[in-house]
């Protein structure tokens, strides 16, 4: 019987694609049943998706994902029921003139005002649920939905570049922030409409796009043959202890038991060593206990490669 893979991939999805097709993809690619990813991309955004193949699929509650980097391209003068460029225009106000704002501090004002810990209002076609349902599927419906402010971070608006209609920026946020609000609201608290008309996902963590594979690099078998190589996950995974189990810690482990911390920290990596190669395997997550142990909270001895 064939061994599952383990690892993680890091993906740049291209626009149209859903991160269900990128899932899909990944699967024949490594001919694996479990693949699951980290962090939704909407359709009409590109970039980094973060996709986890085998028992690894586990360890993504554990995948430190922020702070999230986006380029985004806004465009003033529509407002959509969708908050992108998908939409269908529900207002139409003037378009900024840019000396004008440069003059009064309008943008600046804007942008300050969505910036740091903000109230947010998810979009309308997103995926939050109401009443049991996905809000997204109402609104296809027809039906009218008002989602309730959110707390969100926004870090920074940088790189900003005004040309026409359009502004240009790159956005690091926390995790659950849609850009696609902001530009919304960007255009509101500029007396104006806008909509995200291009959306960018360059990094998440410490993961960035310029590391991942292309969508179309991915044919089937090409990451179970070594084609393509899957990623350790104590590179996302942030401050972690990475502690190494003896032979001892690997049995006791395998039987869900608490095995001794020899290292600081409120949780660790517990980690195989290989013999032969000395490469290092993520076997569980333990949490610290009162007594200087790690309580297992992931095992992932018995399929871990």
């Amino acid at each position: 019987m064939q061994r599952e893979l383990n690892g993680l991939l890091y993906v740049d999805k291209p626009i149209g694609v859903t991160s269900h097709d990128v899932v899909a993809v990944v699967r024949r690619a490594a001919r694996a049943k479990r693949v699951g990813h980290a962090g939704t991309l909407d359709p009409f955004a590109t970039g980094l998706l973060v996709v986890a193949v085998g028992t690894y699929t586990r360890l993504l509650p554990y995948i430190v994902g922020e702070p999230k980097v986006y380029d985004t391209c806004i465009r003033f003068g529509a407002e959509t029921d969708t908050d992108d460029c998908t939409g269908s225009v529900v207002a139409v106000r003037p378009t900024p003139t840019w000396e004008a704002v440069e003059v009064d501090g309008r943008l600046h004002d804007a942008i300050q005002s969505l910036t740091g810990q903000i109230a947010q209002v998810p979009p309308a076609y997103s995926a939050k649920h109401v009443e049991g349902k996905r809000a997204h599927a109402l609104a296809r419906a027809g039906n009218m939905v008002v989602l309730p402010p959110v707390n969100v971070s926004v870090h920074a608006w940088s790189a900003l570049q005004r040309e026409g209609d359009q502004l240009r920026a790159r956005i690091t946020c926390g995790g659950g922030t849609y850009v696609r609000a902001l530009a919304r609201d960007l255009g509101r608290a500029m007396n104006s409409a806008a909509h995200c008309a291009e959306l960018r996902r360059v990094s998440s963590g410490t993961a960035n796009v310029s590391q991942a594979v292309p969508l179309d690099a991915l044919s089937p078998g090409s990451v179970d043959d070594g084609r393509v190589r899957l990623r350790s996950p104590l590179e996302i995974m942030g401050d972690v202890a990475h502690e190494v189990l003896s032979d001892e810690g690997l049995q006791a482990l395998g039987f869900g038991r608490a095995v001794r911390a020899t290292l600081p920290g409120a949780r660790a990596a517990l980690l195989r060593r290989d013999v032969s190669s000395g490469a290092l395997t993520v076997v569980g997550i333990g949490e610290r206990t009162p007594a200087d142990r790690w309580l297992p909270k992931v095992v992932l001895l018995d399929n871990a490669s």
